[in-house]
Formats: C-alpha cells, structure tokens, sequence
C-alpha cells in the first residue's frame, strides 16, 4: 500500500504540512518497497482554486490508497473519497513520526470533511449534505 503525507519539506523529517491541497511537497510512502517519493505540488500552491483537486488527482495518479494530512476541503474530499483513498485529519507534527502513529494503529480514519475549503465551495448546491467541522 501506498500511504501520502502532505509535507513542508521533502524528506521524512519534514513536518507535515497541515493543508492538503496546498501542501508544498507530497510524500509517498510505499510499504512493500520501504521507499519514498516525493513529488512536488507547488504548481497546486499557486492555483487560484481546485488546488484540492488537482492534489487528489496525483494521489490518484500514483495508486495511493491512504493520506495523512492536517485537512482537506469539500472538493478534495470528495474526490479522494470517491476514487477508494482513505484520509486521516489533524495530522502534525514530523512525516516519519505520523507515518509510525499510522502503521500503529494510533490514528483513526476521517469521516468527513474538516476544512470548509475556499468561499465557492461553500456556495456549491453539490455540497448539501456535507458536513464542516472545524477545530
């Protein structure tokens, strides 16, 4: 299993980076081959919008089938959910450090969205029945 960190930096002892979509690198861990990835996502940093999107797009790309993260919008949600990949919110500290608490057991998968994302996701008729929580 391929398992994605959003990080700050390109190694596993960078910290995670708390936003997904705007993450400044995506760490890729694959568990058979015990190697790492990483793959650079400053073209997302800059988008005006479907930062989120495009992220989920190259997890996608690239058969990961679980993402530690601080959180996720509506939209990315959506799509990671949608394509099989199982996320994890509230994700911090160092990536090798969330990586272990993963492989432990320690963390616990998300439900639902965590980030309400930009004001248009807000305004979407598509998102009637997803929940926000904050904190």
């Amino acid at each position: 299993m391929k398992i994605a960190i959003s990080a700050r930096g390109t190694s596993p002892d960078s910290e995670v980076d708390e936003r997904f979509g705007r993450a400044y690198w995506l760490l890729i861990y694959c568990d058979q081959s015990q190697d790492w990835d990483a793959i650079d996502n400053s073209e997302n940093r800059v988008r005006p919008r479907g930062a989120g999107i495009r992220a989920a797009e190259l997890l996608i790309e690239h058969g990961v089938g679980v993402l530690l993260t601080g959180e996720t919008g509506p939209k990315a949600f959506r799509t990671l959910k949608a394509a099989g990949i199982s996320m994890v919110h509230n994700v911090s500290g160092l990536v090798e450090d969330a990586l272990i608490d993963w492989q432990a057991g320690r963390l616990q998968f998300a439900s639902m969205v965590n980030d309400s994302g930009s004001p248009v996701c807000l305004l979407s008729p598509h998102l009637k029945n997803v929940k926000v929580v904050h904190g």
